[in-house]
């Protein structure tokens, strides 16, 4: 096994509470658990020796591997082909729709032999709390418990396995049309132990998982010209959703490094205001109202639950059940991905001022409008008097979208924002009739256009920039013709667009923001930012330059990995970096699919 496999040489596969990542060669190498945001239990992908992992496959120094989703499903194929015989690894999770929070869930890892022989190894190592915490195994054959404070996981398997210090390992030899299977069930510490893994009951599972995920995608709406992507997409949101509470997640994993060998390590297994209120304008583009129902049911419950108290209307981001406690704490004992250290767990950048989340969150409940989520009184209160509060402190420095460390600024994008707000929010005390100091609230969103297109304007770049103490751009203001504060063509925004061509775009992919010209109080540098890649692509097309837009989106999507997935950044050399899969850049895919289908639609035929 490779010590550390390319971050995107992995697939995704999730029960809609919890999710796992599976190596192109059959590792499980990061999984969480009860909760997405729980400590790990297998997390070699952060820490080769402590972080503990499960692997089935062949030992064969020369097979070739192949990964692929069965169609239209989160159900992951892993291919092991030599010239002995052709095996396959199929892994999922059953999909738990009960909208109710558990301790259990449940990994299945399913065998078979398609041609000749095949021998696979098993290796379950779990390491709990992030590899801090010691565990007991008890064996009896083909069952495999392994208990810890608080938290227990038991294999069953369907072939013997044995004991290998406090871990188990077994080796099964198969021939074409044979099968087995390993179960992995992980519950509270005093659980009850998961019935014996049958062949018949693997495979019934197996049909459900993928009745479930084909029933679900089917029901999108999109028609566009890059379907298998958006479905894909699709798919990766559905699974880095909370299905309890509706809250997505940023990312699947932590640590995982923007630049290898470099302190950019951050936790993103929380939910970010700001990116799940942009999920909601994906999840309507194609039809999925539901999910985008329940987020804005969570958002106006945080909206309301700090009505009463004091300082900020929001957090910038909350566990999935609207915790807002996520203290940060580095991983002493973990030497990271590729010695990519510090490992954080946590985030303490919940406690930063980010003044355009009420914007985004503004966003998300006015585009609610089209699948009537209609404010009840309580909402609306809620809502109103967090305008109310804004007016008073929209002309803050602050720290950004980006969560730079370097000090509060005057950032053009969190005026742009605010201004969201306020557009949005008049907007819908219009159309409901809700009460509202409409006067002043139209007052402030004048006031902060004036001066975003006054200070937050640079001559010398006749665009546009990041903050109104100099001239650096900064690809978050792409969303400007998209959110409606200037037209897609007007004179100043294509200026703008221009200057960012010139200074963040490198073959199509687009950079958030020069740190070297705008130190954000971090050491290192960083790839390309995917979000903004595709963000790039929809201003484009709104901007009527399609045959630019349509090949960087075209090149873009050349970036996923072999299963359709991306992380957070594309390095200098491909490479897919951060923390992965990141929901922001499959998001954004879907709005830019969306966007250059209608614009390519206009044009009948370019």
């Amino acid at each position: 096994m490779d010590r550390y496999p390319p971050i995107a040489d992995h697939g995704l596969v999730g029960d809609l509470q919890t999710v796992a990542l599976v190596s192109a060669k059959g590792v499980m190498d990061w999984f969480a658990a009860p909760r997405v945001d729980a400590p790990s239990i297998f997390a070699a992908l952060l820490d080769h020796d402590r972080g503990g992992h499960f692997r089935i496959g062949p030992d064969n120094e020369d097979v070739t591997y192949r990964q692929l989703y069965y169609p239209d499903t989160a159900v992951l194929v892993t291919r092991f082909m030599s010239p002995e015989g052709v095996g396959e690894l199929i892994d999922w999770m059953p999909p738990d729709t009960s909208g109710t929070p558990t301790d259990r869930h449940t990994v299945i890892r399913a065998i078979r032999v398609v041609r000749g022989t095949v021998t696979f190894t098993l290796e379950c190592r779990p390491r709990f709390d992030y590899g801090r915490a010691t565990h007991e195994l008890h064996l009896d054959d083909r069952h495999a418990a392994f208990h810890a404070p608080g938290i227990a996981c038991h294999l069953r398997t369907t072939f013997p396995v044995e004991r290998a210090g406090d871990d188990v390992a077994g080796t099964v030899t198969l021939n074409a049309g044979e099968r087995a299977g390993a179960v992995l069930t992980v519950c509270a510490a005093d659980g009850a132990a998961p019935p014996p893994a049958e062949e018949g009951r693997i495979t019934e599972a197996l049909w459900d998982a993928v009745n479930f995920w084909q029933d679900w995608v089917r029901t999108a709406n999109y028609r566009g010209r890059w379907p298998d992507m958006v479905r894909r997409s699709a798919i990766t949101l559905k699974l880095l959703t909370y299905h309890p509470t509706g809250a997505p997640i940023a990312a699947a994993t932590m640590g995982l490094p923007e630049q290898v060998g470099g302190e950019r390590n951050w936790d993103y297994r929380f939910t970010w205001v700001r990116d799940a209120s942009l999920s909601v304008r994906a999840l309507l583009d194609l039809g999925f109202t539901t999910e985008a129902r329940a987020y804005t049911h969570w958002l106006s419950d945080r909206l309301h639950e700090r009505l009463e108290m004091p300082g900020e209307r929001l957090q910038i981001m909350y566990r999935v059940d609207g915790d807002p406690e996520l203290t940060e704490e580095i991983l002493e004992h973990f030497e990271g991905y590729r010695g990519s250290y510090p490992v954080r767990a946590g985030n303490a950048a919940m406690d930063q001022l980010q003044l355009d989340i009420y914007g985004e969150a503004l966003y998300a409940l006015a585009e609610g409008r089209e699948i009537g989520i209609q404010a009840g009184y309580r909402s609306w209160q809620s809502t109103a008097r967090m305008l109310d509060w804004l007016a008073d402190n929209w002309d803050r420095p602050d720290e950004g979208i980006w969560e730079t460390r370097g000090g509060r600024k005057d950032f053009t994008y969190s005026r742009v924002m605010t201004w969201v707000a306020f557009d949005r929010g008049i907007r819908l005390a219009e159309e409901f009739s809700r009460p509202a100091d409409i006067v002043r609230w139209r007052g402030t969103r004048d006031a902060i256009l004036d001066q975003i297109m006054t200070r937050g304007w640079s001559e010398q770049e006749k665009a546009l920039v990041q903050h109104y103490d100099g001239d650096v751009l900064d690809a978050s203001l792409l969303l400007i013709p998209r959110v409606g504060l200037l037209a897609p063509r007007d004179p100043a925004w294509l200026s703008t667009l221009d200057a960012m061509d010139r200074k963040l775009v490198s073959d199509s992919l687009v950079y958030r923001y020069d740190p070297a010209a705008s130190p954000d109080g971090l050491r290192g540098s960083e790839g390309t930012f995917s979000l903004c890649t595709f963000l790039h692509v929809d201003a484009l097309a709104r901007a009527g330059r399609l045959r630019q837009a349509r090949y960087a989106f075209e090149k873009m999507l050349t970036y996923a990995n072999h299963v359709g997935l991306f992380a957070e950044e594309i390095g200098p050399s491909g490479e897919q970096l951060g923390n992965f899969p990141q929901a922001f850049t499959h998001l954004s895919l879907i709005m830019a699919a969306n966007t250059l289908d209608d614009a390519l639609d206009a044009k009948q035929g370019f």
